[in-house]
């Protein structure tokens, strides 16, 4: 979006028809709005424009929920966003150290500043993008206590600011978060963010596969899993620090959130055999390196060295993690799996796996599944084999 996209879009009559637009049901509801916004005397800019807002605005609803029916979005702005179930517990922590006014450093689209602002934090919002800061001020319109300026994070006056929130957009496309990311893949940099931190109190989100090894020693590092995904690495510095922690995973659910902590990184507990019950850690907890502590408070074990499958003989209910109860155990043979699926008549299957090199969209094709069942396979190792494991999820 430039400038000229953004004075279309800012048009009452643009935004009034964004909100007004209904739903589509099927793809071809798309070129027929399309015909009838043209028809109501919107320009093919102006079209395209309302179209492009409403789209946005439904892919937002897994981020903002019913926020998103009001604000305004780009493509990239939405995908940085941080989700406003982890944006309010970055606001919680703010308003447990005692800040009353915030600097949102790089502010995008304004998600985290309007948590700040929803618990009646005063929020410098700082955008360097003139389209994206002119976004996040719509955004934070409602809220007084939010002043969103254009500018340059390293530059801005932080006169009368408590504490400081970098998001800091990676600069770089492209990146599978199972990989490490470096301190040299964001902007404003890393060593800007230490040196705010140095400061003032900080939070910096991260990757949550930014690398261990260039997490500063001074940090509170959280990792955080909203739903099924690792969103965010959070690194929190000086009174924004808990005392006695260094690592912690945070599960943020629709019911609520629930946090693992801890000093250091844990030890894991000693491997054993498979049990009636093979449980998968969050990826926060994986991340934080906290299946140790989450193994000792559960009374489980890993299935193999290295591997971030606990087990055990009972089910367990727990945000840290997802239980399924085995059905049968079969050696790493492909042959031998696809028989035993068929004769299970499994026609839809989840397939997990850790430890054992298999691609498991290749994988799927040579099963050739038909059926009515439903199962999970997980393929993993343990200390005596790779095993494949037929199982299927637990009743919590």
């Amino acid at each position: 979006m430039d400038a000229h996209d953004l004075e279309v879009l800012l048009t009452p009559e643009v935004l009034a028809a964004i909100d007004a637009e209904p739903e589509p049901q099927a793809t071809s509801d798309v070129l027929a709005r399309s015909t009838a916004l043209r028809r109501a005397g919107f320009s093919p800019e102006a079209s395209a424009t309302i179209l492009t807002q409403s789209r946005l605005r439904r892919r937002a609803r897994a981020k903002f929920g019913p926020f998103a029916a009001r604000m305004l979005f780009t493509q990239a702005g939405l995908e940085q966003a941080t989700r406003l179930n982890v944006a309010a517990h970055h606001a919680q922590r703010m308003r447990a150290a005692g800040v009353e006014r915030v600097a949102d450093l790089g502010c995008g689209i304004g998600g985290d500043a309007m948590a700040f602002a929803a618990i009646d934090l005063d929020v410098l919002a700082v955008e360097r993008d003139a389209v994206t800061a002119a976004l996040a001020a719509y955004n934070l319109q409602p809220f007084p206590g939010a002043d969103v300026r254009i500018g340059d994070a390293a530059e801005a006056d932080l006169t009368g600011v408590g504490a400081v929130w970098l998001d800091p957009a990676r600069r770089t496309d492209g990146h599978d978060d199972t990989r490490r990311v470096g301190a040299d893949t964001y902007s404003p940099s890393i060593a800007f963010a230490l040196e705010t931190a140095a400061r003032l109190p900080t939070g910096v989100k991260l990757s949550p596969a930014y690398d261990r090894d260039e997490i500063p020693a001074d940090a509170e590092a959280q990792w955080v899993s909203s739903g099924p995904d690792t969103v965010e690495l959070a690194l929190w510095f000086g009174d924004l620090r808990r005392s006695g922690v260094r690592r912690s995973a945070l599960v943020v659910t629709p019911e609520g959130s629930a946090e693992l902590a801890a000093g250091d990184d844990t030890p894991d507990e000693p491997t054993g055999p498979l049990a009636r019950f093979v449980h998968e850690p969050a990826g926060a907890v994986i991340r934080a390196r906290l299946i140790g502590e989450l193994a000792r408070r559960t009374g489980t074990h890993p299935v193999g060295d290295g591997i971030a499958y606990l087990t055990g003989d009972e089910p367990l209910v727990s945000p840290f993690l997802t239980s399924f109860e085995v059905d049968a155990v079969l050696p790493f043979d492909r042959l031998r799996i696809r028989k035993e699926l068929r004769e299970r008549g499994i026609g839809r299957l989840e397939i997990k796996k850790r430890g054992v090199d298999l691609d498991p969209a290749t994988f799927r094709t040579f099963l050739g599944l038909r059926g009515d069942g439903d199962a999970t396979l997980i393929v993993t190792r343990t200390e005596e084999r790779r095993v494949a494991v037929v199982c299927h999820r637990a009743a919590a």
